[in-house]
């Protein structure tokens, strides 16, 4: 222990590591960690890649004498394929994600949980219902304020999301005092699940560390996994793993654009294809950012100072295109609203109106999207049809929901399998439709 006496030399050598270490965030916010991370006082050249700096801050005992670590990495030594891809798809959003862990003075480690539960591919779906990069089920989402609706799912914003798995990872960390291995179990299989195993070991007298543990297989490969890729990654050379260089430096920055934006209309102004647009802001799930936000919008670094300066400049009517559409007869404005898929006070902005008073036979205007449906590549509807079997061209048709439907009888009405309908809407196959529940379905032109 330190005496008093020592305390103006380590504020001394604390100062000079900050000094030297101008480009590390987590030291300038958290000095007792700076005098870990740095060797005697000096501190330690920055990364030039991504992967290196991941690799100076595991922590995680990787338990290679047990057999499921050692199965699971023998098997991404066999598959450089699938380490390519992982880094691939992991480019946009890694930087950010080891900044916000050394931020919290987590370990580094945990930037390779998304490899185990995606491989790094925002648009992934569970047939659990998880959704995303860190792959959240709906219940848990809502605990983490990570709102889903017909427009956005937060689930795959990558802020939101990385936010709220650090959120609840720390939490796991506290709720099992302090064992990593344990939490993670946890936000695989459940806190109840991993709780119930630890009461078990205890009660028989049995040792408690995760491989001592009887939790369901799932769980008993994925803590495995992720310790198999801190080895792939911290050994590289010995094991025959190439992890693609990753620049360690900002990719994206967060512009907030202010309302309602037509997503076409910011890709322009940011100076990138739709997919690009997509894949740094996945949460968005249609055409335009939700309608009562969020805004927030990812773009690339360089783009940054143009797409502030166009935005700024762009005329409040090219933001979101409206269109005139008749009212027909027994129509209100919230029906109309509803089938938009947006609020009546949207609407009543969109048309300067004050009341909700409508009538038949004149005209109202809707949002509508700037550009044909297809133009906007990775939204729901294309993720939906993209990979799957075709009929003809394919036009998109919805059929809702009647009591007493299966998918089974809808699939052969329409020349479709179950799993052909299932993979288009996201359901179980085995699932009970609901009367009124709405099946979107691609038939012949």
């Amino acid at each position: 222990m330190a005496s008093e006496q020592d305390a103006p030399m380590r504020t001394i050598n604390l100062t000079l590591i900050l000094a030297a270490c101008l480009s590390c965030a987590a030291c300038q916010s958290n000095p007792e960690r700076a005098a870990v991370m740095h060797d005697g006082g000096v501190a330690a050249a920055p990364a030039a890649d991504v992967w290196e700096r991941i690799r100076r801050g595991l922590r995680f005992e990787r338990a290679l004498s047990q057999p499921s670590v050692k199965n699971r990495l023998r098997w991404y030594q066999q598959h450089q394929d699938y380490i390519d891809r992982v880094a691939e798809r992991a480019t946009p959003y890694l930087y950010h994600i080891v900044e916000e862990l050394e931020q919290r003075g987590m370990p580094a480690d945990l930037a390779l949980l998304p490899v185990v539960e995606s491989a790094y591919e925002p648009f992934a779906y569970s047939r659990s219902d998880a959704s995303g990069i860190w792959q959240f089920i709906p219940g848990t989402g809502r605990l983490y304020g990570l709102r889903k609706n017909w427009w956005y799912d937060g689930r795959r914003d990558i802020v939101a999301a990385t936010e709220a798995a650090l959120d609840y990872l720390q939490k796991l960390h506290r709720r099992f005092d302090g064992d990593w291995l344990h939490a993670l179990a946890a936000y695989n299989s459940g806190e109840r699940k991993v709780a119930r195993a630890l009461r078990r070991n205890r009660k028989a007298g049995r040792d408690t560390d995760f491989f001592s543990l009887r939790l369901p297989r799932e769980t008993r490969g994925y803590v495995p996994s992720l310790l198999a890729l801190a080895e792939a990654l911290a050994n590289a050379e010995r094991h025959g793993a190439r992890w693609t260089p990753i620049k360690n430096e900002p990719h994206f920055a967060v512009v907030d654009a202010g309302e309602w934006i037509d997503l076409a209309v910011a890709a322009r102004l940011a100076g990138l294809e739709m997919a690009e647009f997509y894949i740094l802001n996945p949460g968005f799930e249609r055409w335009a950012t939700a309608p009562g936000g969020p805004h927030r919008l990812l773009v690339p670094v360089a783009a940054k100072t143009r797409f502030e300066a166009e935005l700024a400049a762009l005329p409040a009517g090219e933001r979101l295109r409206w269109e005139e559409r008749a009212i027909r007869r027994g129509e209100t404005l919230g029906k109309i609203a509803a089938r938009h898929r947006v609020s009546v006070q949207d609407l009543q902005r969109g048309n300067r109106m004050r009341g909700t008073a409508i009538q038949a036979g004149r005209s109202l205007l809707v949002p509508v999207a700037s550009e044909p449906e297809e133009h906007y590549s990775l939204s729901a509807d294309n993720r939906l049809f993209r990979g799957l079997k075709r009929a003809g061209d394919g036009e998109h048709h919805i059929y809702t929901i009647k009591r007493g439907d299966t998918l089974w009888e809808i699939g052969r009405r329409y020349g479709f399998s179950v799993r052909q309908l299932a993979a288009w809407n996201r359901l179980n196959p085995h699932g009970v439709l609901r009367p009124g529940q709405r099946l979107a379905l691609w038939l012949d032109r």
